[in-house]
């Protein structure tokens, strides 16, 4: 019996990889030299949006259009971050589309998942960051599930944190942004006023806008990207962003009740209990240092391609922290994008619902970034102090040594430093 399920699992595994190489094969002998050629030989043989990609003499990369990848952690402030770059009018802004990978990739069983090569699951990451930066949205449909129909569906991941897929052409009910422009943020308007999405408009829309952004927090280490900025079909730029690990971790205790919820206890009581898993953080400094060390060893293949960006340097200076990135990444900041910093970092709102504060960006900038201080107990502070303090000294955290010197507000903990893009 022992042997019968290890070759069952054995050759479920096997299956996955089969799949995932010939999606992989079929994408490559469909599009060939032309990227798109396939979307429009099969989809819109006469859709003047799609005749430029049918081209054999299509670039390897146009000059002026930037690839942007927003690099970051859970609960590091890059849902802020990436709306930086989702104001503005030239950029086409994804949120966390590698979910959909992550989920077709996890939803089996536990033995399985245990299973499931790495290096598999970040090539796919890799695959569908390309498709996507080259504007070709159907190449989601292998992952979203409920299997798209028509090249419709209603079950992309956090589809209202972009303008551009809330506006048109992809929504005629939108406007310009739609509510998202000027109200709060709210999960459920753009799939109410839009509809399902369409990914074919959705993909001309990329096409229309000039540039590309995308967030991620699925991607380990900085390293796992270097084959994308060695791809000469595009211009990418990483802004890796990262924030105090004690603020993480706090974050995500308030964000994520059940899965912190003996850290919750430790914090409550003072005492660790048995049980409480350490590499929920642990793991978040190790990538984040490694990543960090990568980029500060300014290699070949990253220079004029990486950004390192302290949450807390954002939070304090925003519209400074803000023109940096935009310089980066070599576009103007638009009027647009300074208006919405004057809109959503001076908030005081005092209530919020559950979704809202999990992924809300308009707060007092300022005093999210130091809140943790006022929330974590010490007793937790000093064992993530031990855990992660070579993190902390490589991005300039000071670490604190009492409880008074924990709550003094006054005192920043914040080091100042000076991150220079790589050249």
């Amino acid at each position: 019996m022992e042997c019968s399920w290890k070759t069952v699992l054995l050759l479920v595994c096997a299956s996955l990889g089969v799949q995932y190489t010939a999606i992989r094969t079929l994408r490559d002998s469909l599009s060939g030299p032309c990227q798109g050629a396939y979307r429009c030989q099969t989809r819109r043989p006469r859709d003047s949006r799609w005749r430029a990609l049918c081209d054999d003499s299509w670039p390897p990369v146009e000059s002026s259009r930037k690839h942007i990848l927003l690099f970051a952690t859970t609960r590091s402030g890059s849902s802020f971050t990436g709306q930086l770059l989702n104001q503005h009018p030239g950029i086409f802004y994804v949120f966390e589309p590698l979910y959909h990978v992550q989920q077709a990739f996890t939803n089996s069983s536990s033995r399985l998942r245990r299973t499931l090569d790495r290096r598999a699951l970040l090539g796919a990451y890799r695959d569908l960051l390309l498709n996507l930066y080259t504007c070709d949205l159907h190449f989601l449909e292998n992952y979203i599930r409920p299997e798209p129909q028509d090249h419709v569906t209603g079950s992309f991941f956090r589809r209202s944190s972009s303008r551009a897929l809330c506006s048109p052409p992809v929504c005629l009910e939108g406007g310009d942004g739609g509510a998202a422009a000027t109200g709060p943020p709210d999960e459920t308007w753009c799939p109410k006023k839009c509809g399902a999405l369409n990914l074919t408009l959705a993909s001309a829309s990329c096409l229309s806008r000039g540039h590309v952004a995308i967030k991620t927090v699925r991607v380990p280490e900085v390293g796992d990207l270097r084959t994308l900025t060695e791809d000469p079909r595009l211009d990418l730029k990483i802004i890796h962003l990262v924030r105090d690990p004690r603020a993480i971790l706090a974050s995500r205790m308030m964000a994520f009740s059940d899965q912190f919820r003996a850290w919750k206890i430790w914090n409550a009581t003072g005492r660790q209990p048995r049980y409480v898993d350490l590499s929920q953080i642990t793991s978040t400094c190790k990538d984040m240092a490694a990543s960090a060390e990568t980029g500060l060893q300014r290699p070949a293949w990253l220079r004029g391609r990486y950004l390192l960006v302290r949450y807390e340097d954002l939070a304090f200076n925003p519209k400074d922290k803000a023109t940096e990135i935009y310089r980066f990444v070599g576009l103007e900041m638009e009027d647009r994008v300074r208006a919405w910093i004057a809109r959503n970092t001076n908030s005081n709102a005092s209530s919020l619902t559950e979704w809202n504060y999990r992924y809300s960006t308009t707060r007092d900038s300022r005093a999210t970034a130091e809140s943790w201080r006022l929330r974590l107990g010490f007793d937790i502070v000093r064992t993530l102090q031990d855990l992660c303090s070579d993190t902390l000294a490589l991005l300039g955290y000071r670490q604190v040594r009492s409880v008074a010197e924990l709550r003094n507000l006054s005192r920043s903990l914040v080091e100042p430093r000076t991150f220079q893009p790589v050249t």
